[in-house]
């Protein structure tokens, strides 16, 4: 099977996709991803805020902590407030991802780079893209519901609702205070997206010509389960790589966006204080959860994905 042939068979383009379906469709499957990994995302975003004198200082801690005091609704702090802002920044994020993706292929292309090397530098653009476009929606609905994950926890404020924290922080900030470590956000989430993309796109390559695929002899087409299967440790090494490269960034970003008026530091303060209570190890706080949070979150979101996209592929 011929490289291009195996691109066809792996693949379905954005002109291919019914968009309809495709958006309606991906709202329901994502959301109910989102309700399926969103805990890990409330025990990291504790781990990252605790100070030195925070008891619970592990995840385990953390759940026991949560499950002791709020019981399993604790681990869906903010929930709402993510997954009602959830569909119009995914549809924005997969829009600009897809579009771009088949504008960077095309800019590639004249370079003759190897198959890899083309989809790690076209999917990474696509990323990296994707996730500038969406960050407007993204960050304000990301400072609110951090906000909520750790309310009442190493001191932090408590509320009553994503409509609660947001009277307040316009009350304080204005609304400049929803873009509180939007510079970091981006700083973070962008090349987190085209890290995580390009590791992605490229290990799919690798891992289709170990498995004897995208060569030029002919072959069978590769199996549903097969094509899943490689998928799936795409997402899992990228959600690897993005995670070691990014924590320390979204350690700061996050202790930066749940600071009350009262406490407010900057980056800078922010990187002193990590260093003086932990050393450089600070700034990984987290790191165990947010890596099986990206690995988990990375296979199987990718997986959804890629089943939604054969899902919505229109009929040739």
């Amino acid at each position: 099977m011929a490289a291009s042939s195996l691109g066809q068979t792996t693949e379905i383009n954005w002109d291919k996709l019914d968009k309809t379906k495709f958006y309606v469709v991906g709202a329901g499957i994502f959301t109910g991803v989102t309700v399926a990994l969103y805990p890990m995302s409330v025990i990291k975003t504790r781990l990252q805020v605790a100070t030195k004198d925070t008891v619970e200082k592990s995840a385990s801690s953390v759940i026991r902590g949560i499950l002791k005091t709020d019981g399993i609704p604790g681990l869906y702090r903010g929930f709402g407030t993510v997954v009602t802002a959830a569909i119009p920044t995914r549809i924005i994020f997969l829009t600009a991802l897809e579009t771009t993706k088949a504008a960077a292929f095309k800019m590639v292309e004249p370079f003759k780079f190897s198959e890899p090397s083309q989809a790690a530098l076209a999917n990474g653009i696509a990323g990296m893209s994707a996730s500038l476009c969406s960050q407007a929606v993204f960050v304000p609905i990301d400072v609110i519901s951090q906000k909520l994950m750790v309310q009442g926890y190493s001191g932090h404020e408590k509320y009553n609702g994503g409509l609660d924290v947001a009277r307040k922080i316009i009350r304080t900030d204005g609304i400049r205070g929803f873009y509180r470590g939007f510079g970091l956000s981006v700083m973070t989430y962008s090349p987190s997206s085209a890290v995580w993309w390009a590791s992605y796109g490229s290990s799919q390559r690798v891992i289709w010509r170990l498995l004897g695929q995208g060569t030029d002899r002919e072959g069978a087409a590769p199996s549903e389960s097969t094509i899943m299967l490689v998928q799936a440790t795409g997402g899992i090494i990228a959600g690897a790589t993005a995670s070691c490269i990014t924590t320390p960034l979204d350690t700061i970003k996050t202790r930066l966006q749940v600071m009350s008026l009262e406490r407010r530091s900057s980056a800078r303060q922010v990187v002193k204080s990590l260093i003086k209570d932990d050393g450089w190890t600070g700034f990984y706080r987290g790191l165990g959860p947010r890596f099986f949070s990206m690995s988990a979150w990375g296979t199987t979101m990718i997986l959804a994905y890629e089943y939604l996209k054969r899902l919505c592929a229109k009929d040739e």
